[in-house]
């Protein structure tokens, strides 16, 4: 809305006062994060306080009992503390973002769709006792159903938006300069697997304080270079994109979506003031699930399917610990392969305390985030 506002007293703002700033991307990112950052401090003691008066608190409970010992401190700890971040992105994207940018209007809805997929789903797993319910909240398929239907429609509208943009339509791999073409349907199929993965990833890696946070702001963050790199110039006076210098697919109009990436970073930078360790507020489904399909949604726009892969390689890993988890307890018929699943909980068991489990998460996603960034210049 300030961009609009701007825009529409150009005359006065441009060509009087000269100011030219807010019509760069780049500008209006780092905005996005000051401003998204400001607004979750300022939100947080709110709806925290909000959360206690309705007594929406957690009560762990792990098929563990050596981890329920660890973490009964965290018994009434108010969850659903995504809220913070959702309304403080949502604004932030309105605030900086070109609300007539088609990536733009579907991140915001698909930030919507999952927020509120995910308000129920903890809304359920936080008044079982009253409505002599299971405390898993949704079931499996039911959350499912949601998630693939979300996906659904983004992929759709995704691929007709990538009508006339060559590279849109096509699957780049790490280290090879050229795309594979795709099919309308492979790439459906590919949006709904990566938008329902990275959701349920995030959600998986929600199991201390500050992780999945911290992991998912410098995510986000290079998703929001991707996306300035996709259709961005590398400057004012010269007309070769960024893209076009590294051998990237370029995707034009997906640069302001680095606005929505960045109003991400910043919030979630305020949702850790709260979450550090020893957290004031968990994260929830409700802030979870929106941040992993996201992550989906930036691979996706941005022609990165493979390289999200590195870029998210601690959530990859939290996600293929509970596959190995639950395959392996299968076929061995009740044999572990890890302590306890997702692996962060592994390694609490061990020994690890739990900032040096979260520290050290943090550690390897800021390495996973350098090693992705170094593959955009070897193709």
């Amino acid at each position: 809305m300030i961009y609009h506002l701007l825009w529409y007293f150009r005359e006065v703002f441009t060509h009087r006062l000269g100011f030219y700033a807010y019509q760069d991307v780049m500008f209006r990112s780092v905005a996005a994060i000051l401003t998204s950052f400001a607004i979750a401090i300022f939100l947080g003691p709110k709806i925290i306080r909000w959360l206690m008066q309705k007594k929406i608190g957690d009560r762990p409970e792990f098929h563990h009992a050596a981890l329920n010992e660890l973490t009964k401190e965290k018994a009434n700890t108010p969850t659903m503390g995504g809220l913070i971040i959702v309304l403080a992105v949502l604004a932030n994207t309105l605030l900086w973002a070109k609300l007539n940018n088609p990536f733009v209007q579907k991140a915001i809805i698909l930030l919507i769709w999952f927020s509120v997929l995910g308000g129920v789903d903890d809304w359920l797993k936080l008044t079982a006792k009253t409505r002599q319910r299971s405390r898993d909240g949704l079931k499996p398929w039911e959350k499912l159903i949601f998630q693939f239907g979300g996906a659904v429609l983004i992929a759709s509208f995704l691929y007709s938006d990538f009508a006339h943009i060559t590279d849109g339509k096509q699957l780049w791999l790490p280290f090879y300069k050229h795309g594979l073409p795709l099919a309308n349907w492979v790439f459906v199929i590919i949006a709904i697997l990566y938008i329902s993965a990275t959701s349920n990833a995030v959600n998986l890696t929600d199991g201390m304080d500050g992780l999945a946070a911290g992991c998912v702001g410098l995510v986000s963050l290079v998703l929001a270079i991707l996306c300035y790199v996709a259709s961005e110039t590398m400057t004012r006076t010269t007309p070769v994109t960024w893209a076009s210098y590294l051998l990237l697919p370029a995707i034009p109009q997906a640069g302001e979506l680095s606005i929505f990436y960045s109003a991400i970073v910043g919030a979630v930078l305020g949702f850790l003031w709260y979450n550090c360790h020893p957290a004031q507020t968990f994260m929830g489904d409700v802030g979870s699930l929106p941040l992993g399909a996201a992550m989906g949604y930036g691979a996706l726009v941005t022609r990165n399917e493979i390289l999200l892969l590195i870029i998210g390689g601690v959530f990859v890993m939290e996600l293929i610990s509970v596959v190995l988890q639950v395959g392996y307890f299968k076929y061995t018929g009740g044999k572990r392969l890890f302590r306890c699943a997702p692996i962060h909980h592994h390694f609490h068991l061990a020994g690890w305390s739990e900032p040096q489990v979260v520290v050290r998460f943090w550690l390897l996603a800021a390495a996973f985030a350098a090693i992705a960034l170094a593959t955009l210049k070897i193709r």
